[in-house]
């Protein structure tokens, strides 16, 4: 039984393809064999090509290992969503005003 086929907007392919190729360009850098990296991060030849191409049927643990294997370069996951400005909008726009209750009075003449 094959995959099913993962579809994606076109601008998320563009990120992706973007993601892969910044991720080949570090291999490449560092001077690594694709076989190489694969063994350090546990996928096959053909997953690491698949993560340098984009390919969005690959999963992101996957992209980790191989993150990874590149040298603890996985810590860059972290920055996703990390300043997520609009989520953050959309909740302060949700929150009630502070309402603030009415002062009791002591009777002592304040």
């Amino acid at each position: 039984m094959g995959r099913k086929a993962v579809t994606v907007m076109p601008q998320t392919q563009q990120l992706l393809s973007q993601m892969g190729e910044q991720i080949r360009m570090a291999r490449l850098r560092r001077r690594l064999s694709s076989e190489l990296v694969a063994e350090r991060a546990g996928v096959s030849r053909a997953t690491v090509s698949a993560v340098e191409h984009g390919n969005p049927s690959v999963a992101i643990g996957a992209y980790a290992a191989v993150l990874h294997a590149l040298g603890e370069m996985e810590k860059d996951l972290l920055l996703i969503a990390a300043d997520d400005e609009l989520g953050r909008k959309l909740q302060d726009l949700g929150l009630p005003e502070r309402i603030r209750a009415p002062r009791r009075h002591t009777g002592k003449g304040f």
